[in-house]
């Protein structure tokens, strides 16, 4: 720490700068987590689409095998997910107001409401709340 004493004004300053640094993170890990939302949708629709086409289920362990070769280190192409990514897209696509409010909250969120909640009311009310109150996985499980 500097030795030097601030005045009020200087502080303030500071103290505006701060707030402006911790806004801009949370800015951009929101942003963030809408691009996954909107990649693991997308994911989701094809996956679904191909699974209607009659496409066997072993197409799903073999794209999560290649993913994983192809982005090592990056979490979220496993077999389970990538099941959970079409579950997403095909429990929302036709719900308008849930649509844009799923990329409100994280995948892991998402993904525990969607188990948890079998209709949309439900789900609307836990994705609003868990963005109003800003409630982690642990207590949505809960």
């Amino acid at each position: 720490m500097s030795d030097i004493t601030l005045n009020n004004e200087q502080k303030e300053f500071i103290k505006d700068i701060k707030e402006k640094i911790r806004e801009s993170q949370y800015n951009a890990l929101k942003s963030v987590n809408r691009e996954l939302i909107n990649l693991y949708w997308e994911m989701g629709k094809i996956i679904h689409s191909k699974q209607k086409e009659n496409w066997g289920k072993s197409i799903v362990k073999t794209l999560s095998e290649e993913l994983q070769k192809e982005f090592p280190g990056i979490k979220g192409f496993s077999v389970s997910n990538l099941w959970n990514m079409s579950q997403f897209y095909n429990e929302y696509n036709s719900h308008e107001k849930l649509e844009p409010l799923v990329r409100e909250i994280s995948w892991t969120k998402n993904i525990v409401i969607m188990k948890k909640c079998k209709d949309s009311q439900m789900r609307e009310f836990y994705i609003l709340a868990t963005k109003k109150f800003g409630w982690t996985k642990n207590i949505l499980i809960h």
